[in-house]
């Protein structure tokens, strides 16, 4: 388990390089399918790997919350995956994962660990439209290994979502101060819960967007935006105001996504905002090294919508934008 760990400490060194290592787990041989799967999860997630402690149950909970454990003072909660995943075991499941996702802490329960797979974001594709929509969108990405085995990667921020309310909650969204702008924001992020968070928020505030899955798709509009502005003489801002991109993506990551963007002349000038439950300074200063303007934690709607404030002014400035339903002419 310790050799495990000493390669988790060593992730940050492949952040910024389109590439990544997955924590590579079972969650058991299925009774009713006979097939035990591979399943992965980002290292950078990971703080720490071990035998399941006692876990001390509490009522009134998800069914897939198995409870709570202490770990070094902290009250942990804990996830089964396998009953989330609606898989049934042979054998109850071992190890406990400990994660860290959009400032919170919280365990995962699987079968067992395997090994930690390194691999070009290029090699990680998003999932065909059967396996995506698969429980409401858990499966996020996948990859395959070099004995043919299919490596189904989880999107666990739908799994906090579905069992803690994780951006669900509806008073997330009060007292934010509406923007109602013309300004356009290109926002990318692979998870589903993470982009109809996003999307609230900018309907909440009246900010027209355009959204992608990941780091690839957004370069592809972003391209296509930037041909239409040259055939029309108009500068890309008029199309995009700002870019707002998650940092973990299949086929191309956020820090490359972001690189691209500000080593190309055509999108001078166009801000990117790093949007990620990679919190840690670590993270901030990789993305900061890749050219990004901000970076913002998730999930605040407040602080994210607090970002994008002078953002927007500035570019209503630039252009002398009205807003809409404002009249400016003479009483």
């Amino acid at each position: 388990m310790s050799k495990l760990m000493n390669a988790v400490d060593e992730r940050t060194k492949l952040a910024g390089a389109n590439r990544l290592e997955v924590l590579l787990f079972s969650l058991g041989k299925d009774k009713n399918t006979d097939r035990s799967e591979v399943y992965g999860i980002n290292v950078f997630k990971v703080r720490e790997v071990m035998r399941v402690p006692d876990i001390t149950h509490a009522p009134d909970v998800p069914d897939a919350v198995e409870g709570m454990v202490s770990l070094r003072g902290s009250m942990i909660p804990v996830i089964n995956l396998c009953k989330f995943c609606d898989i049934h075991p042979e054998t109850p499941p071992e190890i406990l994962i400990i994660t860290e996702y959009n400032r919170f802490t919280q365990a995962v329960l699987v079968h067992s660990v395997e090994s930690i797979l390194r691999l070009e974001w290029t090699q990680v594709k998003v999932p065909p439209p059967m396996m995506a929509n698969r429980m409401g969108g858990l499966l996020t990405a996948v990859t395959q290994l070099t004995d043919n085995r299919i490596v189904m990667i989880l999107d666990v921020e739908k799994v906090l979502a579905d069992t803690g309310d994780f951006g669900n909650d509806p008073s997330l969204y009060d007292g934010i101060e509406e923007l109602n702008t013309e300004a356009t924001i290109l926002f990318a992020d692979d998870s589903v819960v993470a982009r109809k968070q996003i999307e609230t928020t900018f309907n909440k505030v009246g900010i027209k967007h355009i959204s992608a899955k990941n780091g690839k798709e957004a370069w592809i509009q972003l391209d296509e935006i930037a041909k239409r502005a040259q055939h029309y003489d108009r500068p890309v801002s008029d199309y995009v105001a700002a870019v707002l991109t998650d940092v973990e993506m299949p086929e191309m990551d956020g820090y490359v996504l972001t690189k691209r963007i500000k080593n190309d002349p055509r999108f001078k000038g166009i801000p990117v905002v790093m949007h990620s439950s990679l919190s840690a300074d670590a993270n901030k200063s990789i993305g900061y090294s890749m050219g990004a303007d901000h970076y913002v934690p998730k999930f605040d709607p407040r602080e994210l919508t607090s970002v994008f404030r002078p953002i927007i002014k500035k570019w209503e400035e630039d252009r002398k934008v009205q807003k809409p339903g404002v009249n400016s002419s003479a009483a």
